[in-house]
């Protein structure tokens, strides 16, 4: 595992602020409100689908030349190419520095390359645009684990169980961090 060389407390503790301020919602996510409420009740099937209605509405940039960007970048990604995500995501980020979607792009593609400390840079953009953004609290929570902070990934998927309770993967994590967390029932 490569040794992480930014001193990460500064920045887990911002995310995990805008993480609980992620359970209100910003005036820019205000059209979203029903969709989230939706989200928290409905079975597994259904938030799927619902999930994806609302990352659909995040990837909107209003602007041809980023929506070119944020195609690129993703496109990178899928074919296994995280250097070349970080540079349309960079792009991206310096074009629209206000579409979130831009800056999770690059966490992904950073945090596919090892660049924890970057990644989780980019995942505050998120979270400081997007407060109730659960694929960047998923990121936060999947970087606490590389890292070995199994308590802070643990708040981190609880916080987005709050938000989306039918998340597979983060349901999964808290099952699998429980008992290291929370030590186990006699």
């Amino acid at each position: 595992m490569r040794k992480i060389s930014v001193d990460l407390k500064p920045a887990v503790g911002a995310l995990f602020l805008s993480c609980v301020l992620a359970l209100g919602a910003s005036a820019d996510e205000s059209s979203l409100d029903s969709l989230f409420e939706t989200l928290k009740t409905a079975e597994e099937a259904d938030a799927v689908k619902v999930a994806r209605e609302i990352e659909l509405e995040w990837s909107k940039s209003g602007s041809a030349s980023a929506n070119l960007l944020y195609k690129r970048g993703e496109k990178a990604l899928r074919e296994d190419n995280p250097s070349l995500a970080v540079e349309h995501f960079t792009a991206l980020t310096d074009h629209a520095p206000l579409f979130a979607e831009g800056w999770h792009g690059r966490a992904r593609a950073f945090f596919a390359l090892g660049e924890y400390g970057l990644a989780l840079n980019d995942l505050k953009q998120v979270l400081a645009l997007t407060p109730r953004h659960f694929g960047a609290i998923y990121g936060l929570g999947a970087i606490m684990e590389q890292i070995d902070k199994p308590e802070e990934a643990y708040d981190a998927y609880k916080i987005l169980l709050n938000l989306y309770p039918a998340h597979e993967k983060a349901l999964a994590a808290v099952e699998r961090l429980e008992s290291r967390v929370n030590g186990t029932n006699l």
